[in-house]
């Protein structure tokens, strides 16, 4: 895969995410999920810090999910913070394995689809330590992934996406590659495909003040509208990080055609999203 990857590293800067409070984690439950009628945008933001990570947000219909993870010396640990790893909850078992057994019972994480199901792995530990044993750890599940291979994409039913500390220059030299970057608005407009680079993902307040409170302003608004516009000239999904919990915010993102809405509300987006029929 060869492609300029200068415009990528000067618009890259580590994912800052907003700071949640701490609550436990609980591993899946019987590995069956009660999987709601599927919401494409719903985006579950730290999912692991629901009671039963991946499968409260199944339930909700939401079809993207982010995992943080830490490298502890051979094993991927999901965690947001250093002091809350528990050797007990990693990628594999959290995620990965389920959400293989879900493909191997109906073709798809959800019982008909949509597909891909979007899982974003957000790299916690540094970068070029922890891509080795991700990429090969991904490797074991080639099987229900979307793979790039020789530049073309061969699609399947899960999709991953990497964020955090992204180890771009070592993904860009991966061949086959198991996941996506995770862009920045920096990166909209650059050369990099978008079998690559399917998302481009940034934090709210770098460009809008806006709270969801009352009318967003019209130069934020047209601003909104345009980004939303380069990224799908570019051929990439658009979602933003630490986006108030406001509905009026919700269906601006949805008026402006953003592809992904962030959320920690499950319940609330939910409901929001089957209201408005999306």
């Amino acid at each position: 895969m060869i492609f300029s990857l200068k415009p990528l590293l000067s618009g890259a800067a580590l994912a800052i995410l907003a700071a949640v409070a701490f609550a436990p984690l609980h591993a899946h439950g019987d590995g069956e999920a009660a999987n709601a009628e599927p919401l494409g945008r719903a985006f579950a933001h730290n999912d692991y810090y629901h009671p039963r990570p991946l499968f409260d947000a199944l339930s909700h219909g939401f079809n993207a999910v982010e995992a943080d993870i830490f490298r502890v010396e051979d094993e991927l640990k999901v965690a947001h913070t250093a002091p809350e790893i528990d050797p007990d909850l990693t990628l594999r078992s959290l995620y990965l394995d389920p959400i293989r057994e879900l493909v191997e019972a109906h073709g798809a994480v959800h019982p008909g689809g949509p597909t891909p199901f979007w899982l974003m792995i957000d790299i916690k530990s540094d970068a070029s330590y922890t891509w080795p044993l991700l990429n090969e750890t991904l490797s074991d599940y080639e099987d229900m992934l979307t793979v790039v291979r020789n530049g073309e994409l061969e699609r399947g039913p899960v999709r991953v996406v990497i964020s955090g500390n992204r180890p771009i220059e070592e993904m860009a030299e991966a061949d086959p590659l198991y996941a996506g970057v995770d862009g920045r608005l920096g990166d909209l407009g650059n050369d990099a495909p978008p079998a690559f680079m399917p998302w481009i993902s940034d934090h709210w307040n770098s460009r809008f003040s806006w709270d969801g409170v009352g009318s967003m302003p019209e130069d934020e608004a047209a601003e909104l509208a345009e980004i939303v516009g380069q990224a799908h000239e570019d051929g990439r999904m658009l979602r933003f990080w630490a986006t108030p919990e406001e509905p009026d915010l919700w269906q601006k993102l949805l008026d402006h055609d953003v592809d992904i809405i962030n959320t920690d509300d499950l319940a609330g987006l939910e409901a929001f999203l089957r209201d408005a029929d999306e």
